[in-house]
């Protein structure tokens, strides 16, 4: 993680130095190569492509309210990163099966598949994330929200940050700026970089890669397929416990 801080405030010194007024917060150039490219700093953030062979890189594509995904939260995300967090590089993409259409300001209209709360919800976790900026903060905060079965988002993020000892009102002001709009279109965006596109949700991608097979594993057993696919010298000690397994319904 320290190595990856100082990369990334070297791209970002050298990109100022040469100018860069790319559109894009800094905190997305090296999240995927079309921005890279887009921001012209390919070359900077070639060692964010390169695989961290101390950690798994898992994604999670997820919706704020799908049903689903918060079924993936409560019986594999938020036990397996407590458990191999030394071990897990976890990103969180909250967009889903949305879509956007830019208005004639320039902002982004979100319509997304269980309605209006919904994008607030992808909104707040996006802010979220992009405000508190350490996972170690952030997740517990997203998975209070993601476990809470009723309510609507703000009342879930409202008391989880009562929970977490949180300010909340930064997060909800970031949910209604122009920042906050743009930071969802960078969701977008990753989201619909996918390769192969996504076709359902939860949808996870493991160092990078996404198959029907990594699927079924992450939805049955994460913590198995995490410690089964690292390959450094020390395992966690829930990597020697056995698991129960545990299959998911996809619920759109």
């Amino acid at each position: 993680m320290m190595v990856k801080l100082v990369v990334f405030f070297m791209v970002v010194a050298v990109a100022k130095s040469l100018g860069n007024k790319c559109d894009v917060p800094p905190e997305f150039w090296c999240g995927s190569e079309k921005v890279a490219r887009h921001c012209q700093v390919t070359e900077q953030c070639h060692r964010f492509y390169e695989p961290n062979a101390d950690k798994v890189r898992f994604a999670l594509y997820y919706e704020s309210m799908c049903p689903g995904c918060r079924d993936f939260f409560r019986t594999q995300l938020t036990k397996t990163l407590t458990t191999l967090k030394d071990i897990m590089d976890l990103t969180l993409v909250p967009y889903g099966n949305a879509w956007e259409k830019k208005d004639a300001s320039g902002r982004w209209n979100f319509t997304c598949q269980h309605g209006e709360d919904e994008c607030v919800g992808n909104l707040i976790e996006t802010c979220a994330i992009h405000l508190l900026k350490n996972i170690s903060v952030y997740f517990p905060f997203i998975s209070c929200i993601e476990h809470d079965q009723f309510g609507t988002p703000q009342f879930s993020a409202k008391k989880c940050a009562k929970q977490q000892g949180i300010d909340l009102q930064p997060i909800m002001d970031c949910s209604t700026s122009s920042l906050g709009n743009s930071l969802e279109h960078q969701m977008a965006l990753k989201t619909e970089a996918l390769n192969p596109p996504h076709e359902y949700v939860p949808w996870v991608t493991l160092n990078g890669v996404h198959t029907e097979d990594i699927q079924k594993k992450a939805e049955g057993d994460l913590t198995a397929l995490i410690c089964n696919t690292y390959k450094g010298s020390s395992k966690p000690a829930a990597c020697n416990k056995k698991t129960g397994l545990h299959h998911s319904r996809r619920k759109l």
